[in-house]
């Protein structure tokens, strides 16, 4: 597999490097920010509704003011999976006035 040179790129070369298999299927984290909690919760609410969407949480970010809502999939951690997925919660997050704030996983040796 081509990896392409950015950011999603180093994360997923960091991932491999790491020893996780590419193309099983992993638990993906997506992170986004919002400044008004009324927001953040309409859209973790939205997502709840959402099939393909494991786990939603919503709590303070560390930045005071700020709102976290962080939403796990289950998927296969290509490239272009993960460029897809990053700019539905990128669009979603906007009707919401919230952003995308990036991705990561937990790699866990005893998978």
């Amino acid at each position: 597999m081509t990896i392409p040179n950015d950011e999603i790129g180093s994360v997923l070369l960091d991932m491999q490097d790491a020893g996780m298999d590419l193309s099983q299927p992993v638990v993906v984290e997506f992170f986004q920010l919002f400044e008004v909690k009324d927001n953040a919760q309409a859209m973790a609410d939205f997502l709840k509704t959402q099939e393909e969407v494991i786990e939603v949480k919503l709590h303070p970010d560390q930045t005071p003011e700020v709102w976290d809502v962080d939403c796990t999939v289950k998927m296969i951690p290509s490239y272009d999976n993960i460029r897809v997925k990053e700019a539905y919660f990128e669009k979603l997050a906007r009707q919401y006035d919230g952003y995308n704030d990036g991705w990561g996983v937990h790699f866990d040796e005893s998978e």
